[in-house]
């Protein structure tokens, strides 16, 4: 059987499915958030993702949404997967990273923004009746899940941050999305899942990306209780 594929590519505003824990940004990332009108007006380039090799295989389809922030240059400086089948968030990471966009207008001169990117994947051909009726099922009974293999010590915490990782084929973290916690410590333990290393997941003997979920400790303990409590108490 043949098939051709197109990714289709929309600008969205997802706000309210978002976890809790990501519509908190901590301080230093609290910058404009622009919505699907206005965001379209400032894309200069953007790159359509490959489909995945894997995903068309094992018929995989559907959206992948991301978080993206630009900075005042217009250059994606970071994009965080939000929901999307492992296979298609990798091929979407990889896409955003070269999209192009003119800064926001502020009074001070050019600002970052953040934003809401969806990307479509979607299998077409005349067979399409005879597609498995739950593909993502049957591929989730053939995968061995990423295990943990090497994490720094770490002292005695107090606080954590439970986290949605993307592992990659090749091991490590390539991106990892807050389910619960602070949200002013989601950026130290974003830092500290990037020195971790898996055994990627496989399908088959193949490596291929996946999601696992951890809670990661930190140490910024200290400052969020003082961040709570300004009186020290």
């Amino acid at each position: 059987m043949t098939s051709s594929s197109a990714a289709a590519l929309l600008l969205g505003c997802w706000l309210a499915a978002l976890p809790a824990a990501a519509q908190q940004p901590s301080a230093a990332q609290r910058l404009e958030t622009l919505n699907f009108k206005k965001a379209t007006k400032y894309l200069l380039k953007q790159e359509v993702p490959e489909y995945p090799t894997l995903a068309k295989l094992n018929y995989i389809q559907g959206s992948v949404h991301l978080m993206v922030k630009v900075t005042s240059e217009g250059r994606v400086s970071e994009a965080h997967i939000l929901v999307g089948h492992p296979f298609l968030a990798v091929a979407a990471l990889k896409a955003m990273h070269n999209w192009l966009f003119r800064p926001a207008k502020s009074r001070p001169g050019p600002a970052e923004f953040q934003t809401l990117v969806s990307m479509n994947f979607a299998l077409r051909s005349k067979y399409l009746s005879q597609f498995p009726r739950q593909p993502e099922l049957d591929l989730l009974r053939q995968i061995h899940p990423p295990e943990l293999e090497e994490k720094p010590l770490e002292p005695a915490v107090a606080a954590t941050v439970r986290l949605r990782l993307l592992v990659g084929p090749e091991g490590y973290v390539i991106d990892a999305q807050p389910m619960a916690g602070a949200a002013s410590l989601i950026d130290e333990a974003r830092d500290n899942v990037s020195h971790w290393k898996f055994r990627p997941a496989r399908w088959g003997t193949l490596p291929v990306p996946w999601y696992f979920d951890a809670d990661v400790p930190v140490q910024g303990w200290h400052a969020l209780r003082s961040a709570a409590d300004p009186g020290g108490q």
